[in-house]
């Protein structure tokens, strides 16, 4: 018993390493996945993740944009030394003012779906000139009389703020022989590949000893979702098999989610199952009726089907011989007294309509011996009904009569039903009832039912036996 709880203790411990190990992986998976259009969030606040992830997605700083920074910074360097009114500071003016025009024919940011970025700047720098032309902005901002006249620090630091990040954020990234941006991640997921590719293994060969019967392939598809942790592409998938590794490691609860996933699932199949099912009874019913199948029921012709009787005995006449036994023994003496207080009425009615009594109802007593003589009949009549009505089904011969009057009934009924216009009529109404029952009550019992139906099976599957409770 030692033995087999440190055995799972140790399963445990494997599976929340490996459940850790996918769940890194994931990690870094997402962060590749988001690099490039996060690249400019963390140019801006962890510079030093762009200087390290940058060359595995093959990015390199853009020469023109980056030549046209570094100009930029030669000419702050050459105002503190010479002064803004330089000709050295001039020369530096004049070669961005046609970078800048270059910058905005040739739109460097196009090269990496950054061409927005270069409309921000655009947009920046008229706002600060004040002038609807980008290239007469530019002109004028980089010329020593406007910077002059605003203040060089003010200038300098509004370019350095607003314009050098936009700027910086362009860059080049290289293009494979296959056509595809240079990324190499795969150097990154490659031993990660490795170790889910060795674990699935494993699993599958433990798997096959369990169950000698199986096939590898059958085996591997016992863990169907951990192939999402060997694919080179659609790595973002590897999140199923990581959730369903956490909830086996114990470190993530999924059953809420599972439960619900489940219910789902099960609704939806129940609720098109019971469409399927009651729609093909009723079709079935419908095509029997229209196929004439009724018709030779009722003339007691033989179906192209043989009728199967399995026990011998006939329904029809067993049910109808149950039904007389249950009134006559259970129901008619619960309800006896009302049959008698309704006779009673009726004939203290006739005894009102009559005249020569309404005349002597005005001489004593007359009235008080109507009431009982009334009362007496009314038990009298019905007793004596009861009693014979017990002596037909308990007599041979009374039964054999009521069996027959019931054989009667069916024959009579049977040939007038066969009637071909009273036939015709019953078979089209019996037709459109079914019709109306799909329309009308099927949908509405697969969407309305089938949550209740649900709600209930889990409320007795959270219920604990009886018997459970008892045994402990």
């Amino acid at each position: 018993m030692k033995n087999i709880k440190s055995s799972k203790q140790r399963n445990l411990w494997f599976e929340r390493f490996m459940a850790i190990a996918a769940t890194a992986n994931l990690g870094l998976v997402l962060f590749d996945l988001s690099y490039v259009p996060w690249r400019d969030f963390y140019l801006r606040k962890l510079p030093q993740i762009i200087q390290i992830y940058d060359p595995i997605k093959g990015i390199e700083p853009y020469r023109d944009t980056n030549n046209y920074l570094e100009i930029v910074k030669a000419l702050e360097e050459q105002v503190s030394q010479t002064g803004l009114q330089s000709p050295q500071v001039n020369s530096r003016l004049e070669e961005i003012r046609r970078l800048s025009n270059e910058m905005i024919d040739t739109n460097p940011f196009a090269g990496v779906n950054k061409s927005g970025t270069l409309e921000k700047i655009k947009n920046r720098m008229r706002s600060r000139i004040g002038n609807e032309s980008a290239k007469q902005s530019f002109a004028t901002f980089w010329s020593q009389p406007y910077l002059s006249q605003n203040g060089w620090d003010q200038e300098i630091n509004f370019f350095n703020d607003s314009i050098r990040p936009l700027i910086a954020s362009n860059y080049y990234r290289q293009i494979g022989e296959n056509g595809e941006f240079f990324d190499n991640f795969w150097i990154i997921d490659l031993p990660f590949v490795i170790l889910f590719g060795v674990e699935l293994l494993g699993r599958t060969f433990l798997i096959r000893r369990r169950h000698p019967g199986l096939s590898w392939f059958e085996g591997l598809l016992w863990r169907w979702y951990d192939l999402f942790l060997l694919l080179p592409f659609w790595r973002w998938l590897r999140i199923l098999p990581v959730l369903v590794r956490l909830d086996q490691a114990r470190l993530l609860d999924l059953h809420p989610v599972r439960k619900q996933i489940h219910q789902g699932v099960v609704a939806n199949f129940a609720e098109e199952l019971t469409e399927v099912v009651v729609v093909r009874v009723i079709n079935q019913v419908q095509g029997s009726i229209q196929r004439g199948e009724l018709t030779r029921w009722l003339s007691q012709q033989e179906n192209l089907r043989p009728y199967i009787d399995i026990n011998n005995v006939n329904e029809v006449e067993a049910i109808a011989s149950l039904l007389v036994k249950t009134i006559v023994y259970q129901v008619l003496p619960e309800i006896q007294p009302a049959i008698i207080a309704i006779l009673r009425h009726s004939i203290e009615t006739v005894f009102h309509q009559v005249p020569v009594y309404r005349n002597l109802q005005n001489l004593p007593g007359v009235g008080q011996a109507q009431t009982q003589l009334s009362e007496q009949l009314a038990t009298q009549i019905t007793t004596n009904l009861y009693k014979t009505l017990v002596s037909a089904v308990e007599d041979p011969v009374g039964a054999k009569l009521t069996s027959q009057l019931v054989q009667s009934f069916s024959n009579a009924l049977g040939s007038e039903i066969k009637e071909k216009h009273v036939l015709s009529e019953i078979q089209s109404l019996l037709f459109d009832f079914l019709e109306e029952i799909k329309l009308n009550y099927v949908q509405r019992l697969s969407q309305e039912d089938i949550d209740q139906i649900i709600e209930q099976t889990r409320q007795l599957r959270t219920q604990v036996p009886v018997s459970a409770v008892v045994k402990r």
